[in-house]
């Protein structure tokens, strides 16, 4: 069984960007799969499904890794 969760991403404006949020995501030890829905200048919705929950502050902090700003989550 898997866990979906979605993020808002503030600041993302292309695909470079993109990149980063997922790499950094994706290096939190159990995120299986990470997309993003890139809206330029706004809040992107960025899907991570794991195999259990993420800390949200590990999510936060790997999100500022990549320079970015956690908007809001959502389930």
């Amino acid at each position: 069984m898997s866990i979906t969760a979605t993020y808002e991403v503030m600041g993302m404006t292309c695909g470079h960007c993109v990149a980063s949020v997922k790499e950094e995501i994706g290096l939190i030890p159990g995120a299986d799969s990470v997309t993003v829905e890139l809206v330029k200048g706004g809040a992107s919705p960025v899907t991570v499904t794991s195999a259990t929950d993420l800390d949200l502050a590990t999510v936060t902090a790997a999100i500022e890794e990549a320079g970015y700003t956690l908007g809001a989550a959502r389930s």
